[in-house]
């Protein structure tokens, strides 16, 4: 017998009964739709952290104080204050695998404009952190290194202040009010959204980090230094030059452990992609456990149909069919049933993705390859659990199979 006699043969017996077909594909196709589905909500996980993070800045660099003891008691990083201003210019002038240093110094409170207020928090800088942050002034200007000198009392606004203090758009040139402080609306940051960890990177202030230090904060120490690789493939170098030269900076001895802490962007990378593809092939696999529902159903119907059509199979040897024809026809029934359930599933998954990034503005990726291995998936499921019963078929006695009712 030919094959495309066979898959005539096959198609015939599967129209016979359409209801137990579709209820039989049903499994593979939902298993096919889930499996696409769930890869295409990881790998737009995965491409949306990487996304969040790059808006951190190019080849970011970010040092922080060390951990402060007391009794044995070690309160965690960033409890120090040894990191210094000179320490931030040294990084600078002395490390050659950097590009641009911000020292960074924070503080907060209750921001006045006229009769409106908002809380946020105040962000102080150098000028260079514009370029470390790979951020735009949408209205105005950024504050200069002669501001910075002069500790000026000027500041930028980001989009989520400047909405909440100056409803109607207007924030550049006014006045506002940082703890009592009147400070000058020089410029107005570019929207940038959420971050990684999805706090607002709009809903702060920008100001000459020298401003923040002795008009807000009253400290001589910085918060942190932000650090920009001259390229990513000189992270490492950067890295390695800034923790020698605070070493050598704090008088830090050979066999002492660092009081400060340096973190960059590709182990912030590392981390959020293990755990993004982590997630992805949980959900995969998850959505798996249906393919294996579908292939048990496959197999359980051909069961029933070697059973219901044990008399065809008896005629069909009676008149010279082999055991191999046998095994063929009902494993390509099976293998039909598999490979029709996988392209509805195709379908199914495809729009499935696309229902959820509309309805739940959540972004998807549907790649080739989740479809391939879909797709590849179904068949070998149906080739799996059809090779049982199309062998039990090729194995019955003729005369038996003519005898039985």
């Amino acid at each position: 017998m030919s094959i495309i006699n066979v898959l005539l043969s096959a198609f015939r017996a599967l129209q016979r009964n359409k209801m137990r077909s579709f209820l039989t594909m049903l499994g593979i196709i939902i298993g096919v739709g889930a499996v696409i589905a769930m890869l295409a909500i990881g790998q737009g996980a995965q491409y949306s952290v990487q996304q969040q993070i790059s808006a951190l800045g190019t080849n970011v660099l970010m040092v922080f104080p060390g951990s402060q003891q007391a009794g044995g008691i070690k309160m965690g990083a960033g409890t120090m204050t040894n990191l210094t201003e000179d320490d931030a210019l040294a990084v600078g002038r002395e490390c050659p695998s950097v590009a641009y240093v911000s020292p960074g110094a924070r503080s907060g409170g209750q921001v006045i404009a006229g009769n409106l207020n908002w809380a946020t928090s105040i962000e102080g800088t150098s000028a260079d952190y514009l370029e470390i942050r790979k951020w735009k002034v949408e209205y105005g200007d950024f504050y200069t290194d002669q501001d910075i000198k002069a500790a000026a009392k000027v500041c930028v606004l980001g989009a989520t202040v400047a909405d909440n203090l100056f409803p109607g758009g207007d924030a550049v040139d006014q006045n506002v009010r940082i703890r009592n402080v009147p400070f000058k609306v020089i410029g107005v940051l570019e929207r940038k959204g959420q971050n990684a960890m999805g706090q607002d990177q709009d809903d702060n202030i920008l100001a000459p980090y020298t401003t923040v230090l002795r008009r807000l904060s009253y400290t001589p120490n910085i918060r942190y230094i932000l650090v920009s690789a001259i390229s990513p493939g000189e992270i490492m170098n950067a890295q390695n030059q800034i923790s020698e030269l605070l070493r050598m900076r704090h008088k830090i001895n050979s066999y002492d452990p660092d009081d400060f802490t340096i973190r960059n962007q590709t182990d912030l990378a590392s981390a959020a992609t293990a755990t993004s593809t982590t997630m992805t092939i949980l959900l995969a696999s998850i959505a798996s456990v249906s393919l294996l529902v579908g292939g048990i159903g496959i197999m359980n119907i051909m069961l029933v149909s070697v059973t219901e059509r044990t008399r065809e199979i008896g005629i069909r040897m009676s008149v010279g069919a082999r055991e191999r024809d046998i095994l063929t026809q009902f494993l390509i029934e099976a293998l039909v049933l598999s490979l029709v359930g996988g392209i509805l599933g195709i379908i199914f998954g495809v729009s499935g993705s696309q229902a959820i990034s509309g309805l739940a503005h959540w972004p998807t990726i549907i790649t080739f390859f989740s479809i391939l291995l879909s797709f590849g998936f179904s068949i070998a499921i149906g080739i799996f659990f059809g090779f049982y019963p199309a062998r039990k078929a090729s194995q019955l006695n003729p005369i038996d199979a003519l005898r039985y009712e």
